[in-house]
């Protein structure tokens, strides 16, 4: 199977999240690649596995405008006080040789993207621990590269828990995630519904609708050491209550996804910058 690696770069960067929470001096930018492993269910639901190891970019830049981290690119369209305004990415893999849809379409790889409200809650006067509320509203497009398919929208409130130096470790970056879902009909009749030319007596058909669509919960440790950067990650899936999991096509109501990447620092900036104030 061809792998549509614009979108697993994105998801993988999207996940191995490491953001210092602590004033420092860095380097303005740095270039490297490297290489990462992801274990992840074919879609949300699916008791189908799917493993990529590909190819990922390291960059890293800490401008006063753009700001580009392990854990997302940051515009920073708005930034006032205690909130900020940046853009928020995420995606899905291609699902082919479905069990659950056999005889159905194929799925396209997704890709989304729109702003997120990021409001900061609580940081240490030291700057090793932040809690932040965010607000990501985005808008999901299905792509072969030939074509966009406009599939809905989906909206994921989330608290996020940044420790710099956890268990007093120099360099090691803890990173927790948790939050709902909620997902509109377009969105989920994509993945989850089944048209009644497809209905079999195993797959029932079924509209899904949109609402409430699980939660998430993610947990991550990464480490800049010299010359290379490391990270790792673990999410949990849940979608007890969801609106569509009475679904035939939801196998599994919880999963995890696991992965990690290693990426080696191939240029850096000569100018130091502070980040993390």
């Amino acid at each position: 199977m061809k792998l549509p690696k614009n979108i697993l770069v994105a998801v993988a960067a999207n996940m191995l999240m490491a953001y210092p929470a602590i004033a420092e001096q860095v380097p303005q930018w740095e270039l490297g690649a490297g290489l990462a492993y992801i274990d992840l269910p074919q879609y949300r639901g699916s008791n189908q596995r799917q493993v990529y190891f590909l190819p990922v970019p390291y960059a890293v830049y800490n401008g006063d405008f753009l700001k580009i981290d392990h854990e997302r690119t940051r515009g920073l369209f708005l930034e006032a006080g205690a909130a900020e305004l940046d853009v928020s990415v995420n995606g899905s893999v291609p699902v082919r040789d479905n069990q659950a849809r056999q005889g159905m379409p194929n799925l396209d790889p997704a890709f989304e993207i729109g702003p997120a409200l990021n409001i900061f809650l609580h940081k240490r006067e030291s700057g090793n621990v932040q809690l932040e509320l965010r607000l990501p509203l985005r808008f999901a497009v299905a792509t072969d590269f030939s074509y966009l398919h406009d599939i809905g929208l989906m909206f994921q409130p989330q608290l996020n828990l940044d420790v710099h130096d956890v268990l007093g470790q120099p360099g090691w970056d803890l990173g927790m995630a948790a939050g709902a879902i909620y997902s509109d009909r377009r969105y989920n009749q994509y993945f989850y519904s089944v048209a009644p030319g497809f209905a079999r007596p195993d797959r029932p058909a079924y509209t899904a609708g949109g609402g409430y669509s699980g939660s998430q919960l993610t947990v991550s440790l990464s480490k800049r050491f010299p010359g290379y950067w490391f990270g790792g990650f673990v999410k949990w899936d849940m979608l007890r209550g969801a609106v569509f999991e009475q679904s035939p096509l939801v196998k599994q109501n919880d999963s995890a996804t696991v992965g990690f990447a290693i990426s080696w620092i191939l240029a850096e900036s000569p100018n130091r910058v502070e980040v993390g104030k």
